[in-house]
Order: structure tokens, then C-alpha cells, then sequence
């Protein structure tokens, strides 16, 4: 079972040999494919073999590469990620407008309901607005209920004059975070065989990844969480890989553990359950012992 996140943050030359990751520095190190979920180059000082690549698209395994800020700037996704992946972009494209809104509709309210509990969970009083936000939330989302929490919850975390927008350390922490989360995300759509541009609610034609920006809304709560008691003066080495290191953090699925990189799979593989038996029972939210 792949459950670990590999990040290489100097210079290295990434090769393939017999089954494994072979990293060389000073000293070479090995690490087998089948343990590893994710790799982030964090180095522009970084070569890979393109064995290495081939191997890495094939094992369905997420790469990540950084610039020279040491900020993601983009991630290796596969062509083809499912043996059937045809019928099921055939699928995606007929899947039926009122499932879409429906199941929209349970995402935006489960991200609304995790808001509010982690506003409960910091004893802040905005988490009652919150509950009245989930309370109206409407079909499709019509009357915007999650841009209305968004602004008194980021508020409530962060302050009065806290703007999404603004050029401030939180927001680079929240933005590399959620960069990670998409990744991940995107991993399961293309290695299921779907597209990531076509998308339940995001329709952004700049946007590649609009599948995978609806897809992970509740779970951006984990980065707000670890982004609140970070409470990042600068974004360094060391909170970047506290951010990365989100996937490897333990919530319940299915009445069970499991790490949150897994939980993914169980999620999105629900979503497309639902979306195909237009049953939204089929979907699979996560809980967060806070």
C-alpha cells in the first residue's frame, strides 16, 4: 500500500533500479515504489531519469514539482490513468445535470458543517452563524451560502481585516497546502480515468484541474486547521513539510482510520459511485476527532 510522501529538497539525482526510488547524494538511498504515494521535487537542483518518470506514471504515483521559490508550480499527471479510461470520460460527459447539483450540493453542505465544527472546536461564536448558513443552504447552492461562511469563518480564524486575497504569509501557507490536497485529489481522478477539467460546479476554462476543485472542498479544512495553529510568520522548509505532511494524518472514513491520502481514494471512488447510481447515500465523508 503506497502511504508515503517522499520530498526531496536538495540536490539530487532521482533514478530507477529494480523496483525502487534510488536517491543520490552524498550517500544513495533506496525507498520502494509500492511504499510511496507522492513525491515532491522541492529542488530545481534536482535531475530524474526519465526511467524514473515512466515508472512513477505507471505506479500511478503523484509528483510534484516545486520552482525556485520552492513553491509548487506543477504536477505530472498521466494520460491515461484506468485500462477503461474511454467509457468512463463517455460517462463523465453524460453524467446527468441534477446528479451533479445534488451531489454539489451534499459537498458544499459537508464543507459548511466541517467549517462550523472547527469554529466550535476554537469556542469561536461565528460557528452559529455557520450552522445557520447549512441551515438555508439551498439545491445547487443558489443563493451562495458557501461564499457567505467562507468570509465570517477565514474572518473568524484569522481576524477582522483577514482577506483571502491579501499578500500575507497565512495565505501562502493556506495556498501551498491546498495545492497539496489538489494534487492528491487529481491523482484519483486521472488514475480512475476521468477528466479533471470537467467539473460538478467549478467550469473555469483556465482551469485544468475544475474536477478536482470541487472534489476537495471539506477536506480543505485540514490545511485551515494546520495553518491556525501554525500561525506562520514565514513559510520555510519546515512548514511546508508540517503542510505535506496533512496526508499523512490519520481521520475517520467508513468507521475507520485511515490516512488521509487513503481517505481520499474512498471519497472520490464514493463520489463516482453516486454520480453514476444518482445516489448521493453512496458518498463517503470523512470525520476529524478534533
Amino acid at each position: 500500500m503506497s502511504w508515503r510522501t517522499v520530498v526531496v529538497s536538495s540536490s539530487a539525482k532521482l533514478d530507477y533500479q529494480m523496483g525502487y526510488l534510488v536517491v543520490r547524494k552524498d550517500t544513495t538511498t533506496k525507498i520502494h515504489l509500492n511504499e510511496v504515494g507522492l513525491l515532491m521535487v522541492e529542488s530545481t537542483a534536482v535531475s530524474l531519469t526519465t526511467a524514473l518518470l515512466s515508472e512513477l506514471v505507471k505506479r500511478k504515483i503523484k509528483v510534484i514539482f516545486c520552482d525556485e521559490k520552492r513553491n509548487p508550480s506543477a504536477e505530472m499527471v498521466p494520460y491515461y490513468g484506468s485500462h477503461d479510461t474511454s467509457l468512463k470520460i463517455r460517462k463523465q460527459i453524460a453524467w446527468r445535470e441534477e446528479s451533479k447539483k445534488i451531489v454539489w450540493t451534499e459537498i458544499v453542505a459537508d464543507k459548511i458543517r466541517k467549517q462550523e465544527e472547527l469554529l466550535h472546536y476554537l469556542h469561536k461564536k461565528e460557528a452559529e452563524l455557520l450552522h445557520g448558513y447549512l441551515e438555508e443552504l439551498e439545491y445547487a447552492d443558489v443563493t451562495n451560502r458557501e461564499g457567505h461562511a467562507a468570509k465570517v469563518y477565514f474572518n473568524a480564524l484569522f481576524g477582522k481585516d483577514f482577506t483571502r486575497s491579501a499578500d500575507v504569509t497565512i495565505n501562502a501557507a493556506l495556498n501551498y497546502g491546498y495545492s497539496i490536497i489538489l494534487s492528491a485529489f487529481n491523482r484519483e481522478i486521472t488514475s480512475n480515468g476521468y477528466l479533471t477539467q470537467i467539473g460538478l460546479f467549478h467550469d473555469n476554462m483556465f482551469n485544468p484541474f475544475n474536477f478536482a476543485s470541487d472534489l476537495m472542498e471539506p477536506f480543505r479544512v485540514l490545511v485551515d486547521y494546520t495553518v491556525y495553529f501554525m500561525q506562520p510568520k514565514l513559510l520555510e522548509h519546515k512548514e511546508k513539510m508540517e503542510l505535506v505532511n496533512i496526508l499523512n494524518q490519520e481521520i475517520i472514513i467508513n468507521e475507520r482510520k485511515e490516512f488521509v491520502g487513503n481517505a481520499i481514494k474512498i471519497y472520490c471512488r464514493s463520489i463516482f459511485d453516486a454520480l453514476e447510481s444518482h445516489d448521493v447515500s453512496e458518498i463517503r465523508f470523512y470525520r476529524n476527532e478534533l
